[in-house]
């Protein structure tokens, strides 16, 4: 049980977590999935033993710790907060694809966000196993967050490329795009005409399409994306809906 001493604790762990560690309130207004994170993580009256030691055991797993600091860009207090969250609310260790729709049908209820949770989950779940892992959520989280422009470009990369074979073609690139308008619904304003996305994927793919192949390739869309501003603008599209 949660005294009410460490309870105060975990209080201020998280607002350290928002404060000085990165996830500023822009961040956690944006992304759904830290959002919820932060709210697995809270500490509640009714916190059962096994809570607690749960969070002892991860305490006392430094070689763990220590490898996912040095592969993430999170400390080792975030990496005990953000697991603590993760392991509340999925006890077995792993996230499953419902997990991910729940979430984003949550905070988008105006909309259908079951294909865009599909799409985003395919893009966490880097070992194809249909869960993911502790590891596999804070790998992505810590370059969606904090990466460089390169590495968030090859996480935009990767998502778009829904059957993984290392290039995007143009109805992978408007699955992607149909499935975050159909999750904003009607929280768009102007509100956005059914062939909007079609229009905004002809105008992207002919610029990334360089040699007019039918595809574009990693080198292609990050080369277009770094030297061209409406894109990299239109692409903060997706991080907006994380």
């Amino acid at each position: 049980m949660f005294t009410p001493t460490k309870r105060t604790q975990w209080r201020e762990d998280l607002q350290h977590l928002r404060k000085d560690h990165g996830f500023s309130k822009k961040v956690l207004l944006n992304c759904c999935l830290v959002r919820r994170i932060i709210t697995w993580a809270s500490p509640k009256p009714k916190d059962s033993v096994e809570d607690e030691l749960e969070l002892s055991a991860v305490r006392h797993r430094p070689e763990g710790l220590e490898q996912l600091e040095a592969q993430t860009r999170f400390s080792r207090k975030e990496l005990q907060i953000l697991y603590r969250g993760f392991k509340n609310e999925c006890p077995s260790g792993v996230v499953n694809e419902e997990t991910f729709k729940d979430i984003y049908a949550q905070f988008f209820p105006q909309g259908d966000a079951s294909t865009y949770a599909h799409f985003l989950f395919n893009a966490f779940d880097t070992d194809h196993n249909g869960s993911v892992s502790f590891e596999d959520f804070v790998m992505g989280l810590s370059i969606l967050l904090r990466g460089s422009v390169q590495e968030k470009l090859n996480w935009a990369f990767n998502l778009y490329d829904i059957n993984k074979d290392g290039y995007i073609t143009k109805e992978e690139m408007l699955d992607i795009m149909k499935a975050i308008y159909d999750m904003m619904g009607k929280c768009t304003y102007p509100v956005l005409k059914e062939e909007t996305p079609r229009q905004h994927v002809e105008v992207f793919f002919q610029k990334m399409d360089k040699n007019k192949d039918g595809v574009v390739t990693i080198d292609e869309f990050i080369d277009c994306c770094q030297n061209d501003e409406n894109i990299m603008r239109s692409m903060h599209l997706f991080e907006n809906v994380l």
